[in-house]
């Protein structure tokens, strides 16, 4: 480290309606035979898969379809992998959700190395070089398309890890919020809970600062209230677009220049659950949040949540303590309120695998460690994991 921090993004933003039409200069830049990634059918319904190969009709397009909610290194990383490289690809163009936007990323790290690819995901090679990555992002949740991160599922050994590489970031982020108006409700308010919890990760760290806290309240408040709007007027476009925009300052690092670490331990649990159980990343995070917060309150924490509280929702109360847990109560409420089940039990989690996802997550992400906000042991986890039932 060079400094108190470091801060670069090579990856610029195409953002408002109808930027899709800039689409054939950018691609351009990087070469005429391209990978073309999604996931669904709502890329079609949407119009934009025919409005891609409208065009790039003087491009030569590659497909890789059905990259899953949660992707996987088999089969969707190695096939797009193994594309790349029969097909001399020179640029992916990802179009979709964060999953596909991962998954592409995972595939142009994979595309130009000779090894296990799972070797670079896990973190034992660091890649040496990536193939160009262009998306047009259709879900508002994940920040993928402005940061140099991804969390690709290994489903042959239960395990997701994150991801992370300089070589990673998008060149290119086309960002048009009417692509987000056919979202359905329950991934509006997912995508907004994964956008919520890449926050308050950040939030609860020390020492902070006045400005970071700032950024980080102001974040989350317009999350919270443009969801809503975005869920009763699903064409709503101010609420569409600044939930876009906000979502995409979640992971990039700018939230936490200057601040100490705090080992995202909630992503490392979440991680765990959706390996274990293939549940919707947001969801998971949501049911979470509370129970990690219950968690770590002590008198350690409690300026931060009184930060939170009296900043966020301009709460009062009788003690600090009581503070705190009106913001627990807050972040509860909300969430089920936006159409989340507050239970993982809802979701198909079994509690007879609790332990053994403590285990996973101590081995994978050491939770325990000192340079954590607050460390969590294997019974820290299983305390939170049993609450979430």
């Amino acid at each position: 480290m060079i400094g108190d921090f470091m801060y670069g993004t090579p990856t610029t933003l195409l953002f408002g309606k109808g930027v899709i039409k800039h689409l054939p200069e950018v691609m351009a830049k990087y070469g005429k035979n391209v990978l073309l990634t999604y996931g669904g059918g709502s890329v079609k319904k949407l119009g934009i898969y025919d409005e891609v190969y409208k065009l790039l009709k003087d491009f030569h397009i590659v497909e890789l379809s059905g990259i899953e909610p949660n992707p996987k290194y088999d089969p969707s990383v190695i096939t797009g992998a193994k594309l790349c490289k029969e097909n001399a690809i020179d640029v992916i163009l990802s179009v979709g959700g964060g999953s596909v936007l991962d998954c592409s990323k995972a595939i142009a790290a994979c595309a130009k190395y000779h090894g296990e690819g799972w070797d670079l995901i896990s973190g034992k090679v660091k890649a040496k070089a990536a193939l160009p990555i262009v998306d047009i992002i259709t879900l508002a949740a994940t920040g993928s398309e402005y940061d140099c991160g991804c969390v690709i599922s290994n489903t042959a050994i239960n395990d997701k890890r994150g991801y992370q590489d300089e070589l990673l970031f998008p060149a290119f982020s086309f960002m048009d919020p009417e692509y987000t108006f056919s979202v359905s409700p329950w991934h509006t308010a997912c995508g907004t809970a994964d956008a919520i919890n890449h926050v308050l990760e950040q939030f609860f760290s020390a020492p902070s600062s006045l400005f970071n806290d700032g950024i980080m309240i102001s974040a989350i408040r317009s999350l919270m209230t443009n969801v809503k709007i975005a869920l009763a007027e699903p064409t709503n476009y101010a609420a569409r677009s600044e939930l876009m925009y906000v979502c995409s300052w979640g992971c990039n690092g700018i939230l936490s220049n200057g601040a100490g670490y705090s080992g995202w331990p909630m992503h490392s649990i979440e991680h765990a659950l959706s390996a274990y159980f293939d549940i919707t990343h947001g969801a998971g995070l949501a049911i979470i949040t509370p129970r990690w917060m219950e968690e770590i309150l002590s008198e350690k924490t409690l300026e931060r949540f009184v930060t939170l509280g009296k900043g966020l929702f301009g709460f009062e109360a009788a003690s600090e303590e009581a503070m705190a847990r009106k913001v627990i109560r807050a972040f509860y409420e909300f969430f089920e309120e936006i159409g989340i089940p507050m239970h993982l039990g809802t979701l198909g989690v079994k509690a007879e695998k609790i332990e053994e996802m403590a285990d996973h997550i101590l081995a994978n992400d050491d939770t325990s460690q000192d340079w954590a906000y607050v460390p969590l042991d294997k019974a820290a986890l299983i305390r939170i994991l049993e609450k979430s039932m």
